[in-house]
This record gives structure tokens, C-alpha cells and sequence, in this order.
């Protein structure tokens, strides 16, 4: 009898979100925001460090959130949350500058990322609401 060899491939298997663009975006962001919260000097790290930490953090977990097979409504929900997360960022990012914890390039370069992130989730709820 001849010997038959079956090859299994794997598949890799993908959430729905992790293919959109603005969730990729945000886990850069998020990993930056990682990188410049070790950075801050300890009297801070638990407020201002903790707080930037979380809010980097929502805007993914609300994408991830959103894209379960829920109502518009809900997804719409969970994304303004996202942007709400997103835009949150942006004075804590500010205080840090203020207070030469990053430097302006590493400023610049976040927030614009922060700004990016706001336009991709305004586009994201615009296009579930319609």
C-alpha cells in the first residue's frame, strides 16, 4: 500500500480590525506613547505617564471593540470613543513638551500622528454611518 502524506498548512488567523489602517496607526502610536512614558521621570510616571499610557491604549481597544458585528450605532460608539481616547492625548503630549519631557521633534512627531488618527476615525465613523 503507498503511503499518503497530507501537508496541513496554517493559517494565520486575523480579527477583522487588525486589517483596518487606523488600527495599525494606533498601534504605532500607542507603542511611541510606551517608549516616551518609560521616559518620564518618576514623580510623574504614575499620573501624567499612567494617563497617556491609557488613553494610547483605548484608541485600539475601542477599534477592536467597534468592529465586533454590532449595530451602527454601536460601532459608530465605540469609534467616537477611539477619537475621543485620540484627542486626549494631545494635552498630555503638550504638558510633556512644556515641561522638556520629549523633544520637539519627538513632539511634532507625535502629535501629528495624534492628528492623523482623529482624520482616519472621523473617516471611519463617517463611512459606518452611511
Amino acid at each position: 500500500m503507498e503511503s499518503v502524506t497530507l501537508k496541513v498548512e496554517s493559517k494565520r488567523y486575523e480579527f477583522d480590525f487588525e486589517n483596518l489602517n487606523v488600527y495599525q496607526k494606533g498601534l504605532k502610536f500607542v507603542n511611541a506613547i510606551l517608549i516616551l512614558s518609560d521616559g518620564l521621570p518618576s514623580r510623574v510616571q504614575y499620573s501624567l505617564g499612567d494617563q497617556l499610557r491609557r488613553a494610547a491604549i483605548s484608541i485600539v481597544n475601542n477599534i477592536a471593540e467597534g468592529s465586533d458585528k454590532r449595530t451602527t450605532k454601536e460601532r459608530i460608539q465605540f469609534y467616537r470613543i477611539a477619537l475621543s481616547s485620540a484627542r486626549e492625548c494631545v494635552p498630555m503630549l503638550t504638558i510633556c513638551r512644556e515641561q522638556e519631557y520629549v523633544t520637539q521633534a519627538m513632539y511634532d512627531m507625535l502629535r501629528a500622528n495624534c492628528l492623523e488618527l482623529c482624520r482616519m476615525l472621523r473617516g471611519l465613523i463617517n463611512s459606518v454611518g452611511r
